[in-house]
């Protein structure tokens, strides 16, 4: 997968805004990063998720997933090796990550459900 692709990925999600943080490309949802680019050099990517759904994603795509270094890592801030990824792992663990950041209201959109508060 290429940085390009891993963008595209990323900013297909509602309402999500590229920035820059530290000097490498992020991408947020609701004001909150859930996913970075470049970091530490362009082989690289960054996603937010759950330390639960981090396991499942470095249990099966250990290649590709390995958690971020000291605190983040253990709650959740995970590596992507970039030329290890295909689409499919890396669209689920940024879906993962957008839900875990964004605000309820746009997950219940997302997934089609209304309530009277919407």
């Amino acid at each position: 997968m290429t940085s390009a692709q891993f963008r595209r990925l990323a900013l297909a999600y509602p309402t999500v805004v590229e920035g820059v943080h530290q000097g490498h490309a992020d991408f947020r949802v609701g004001g909150r990063i859930f996913a970075s680019l470049g970091h530490p050099n362009e082989a690289f990517a960054a996603v937010m998720l759950s330390p639960q759904d981090q396991t499942f994603l470095m249990r099966d795509y250990p290649s590709v997933f390995t958690p971020a270094a000291g605190k983040w890592g253990a709650s959740g801030s995970t590596i992507v090796r970039l030329a290890e990824a295909d689409t499919g792992p890396i669209a689920a663990a940024l879906e993962a990550a957008w839900r875990r950041r964004a605000p309820k209201r746009l997950v219940r959109a997302l997934d089609g459900e209304t309530t009277s508060a919407d």
